[in-house]
């Protein structure tokens, strides 16, 4: 039986989490996966080099978060604004609930209004409700 890809767990977890936000899309430039909502990204996702990278804002755990020695934080400027770079090379274990947890509070920091109301008045999406 081949072997699956590697991160192709987590990677398929976090794209699925991100996919069930109301109104998201999945685009790719840079040859990464970047996932939006109204054209807003909130999630940045690449597998290379060995390794998985995924960046997401992060207004209110943003402090704890670059207490984690695998985040710093995203470059060209993000960073002041919150967002954080999450780094795990092949062979490390990848905290899953914590990134999906990061993925909620992402999306909800560069959502419109509108489309938080949305998710506020129904259930959360099942691939979030599962993770716990």
């Amino acid at each position: 039986m081949p072997k699956p890809p590697p991160f192709s767990r987590p990677v398929t977890a976090l794209r699925k989490a991100a996919l069930a936000f109301p109104e998201t899309t999945e685009d790719h430039p840079w040859g990464e996966c970047a996932f939006k909502v109204k054209g807003k990204v909130f999630l940045f996702l690449s597998t290379g080099d060995a390794r998985l990278s995924l960046s997401m804002k992060l207004p209110q755990s943003n402090g704890f978060a670059l207490l984690l020695p695998f985040t710093k934080p995203t470059g060209y400027g993000l960073g002041k604004s919150g967002w954080i770079t999450a780094t795990f090379p092949l062979g490390e274990t990848i905290p899953l609930p914590l990134l999906l947890d990061w993925l909620e509070e992402s999306f909800f920091a560069v959502a419109p209004k509108r489309v938080s109301a949305i998710l506020a008045a129904k259930a959360r999406p099942a691939a979030l409700r599962s993770r716990r």
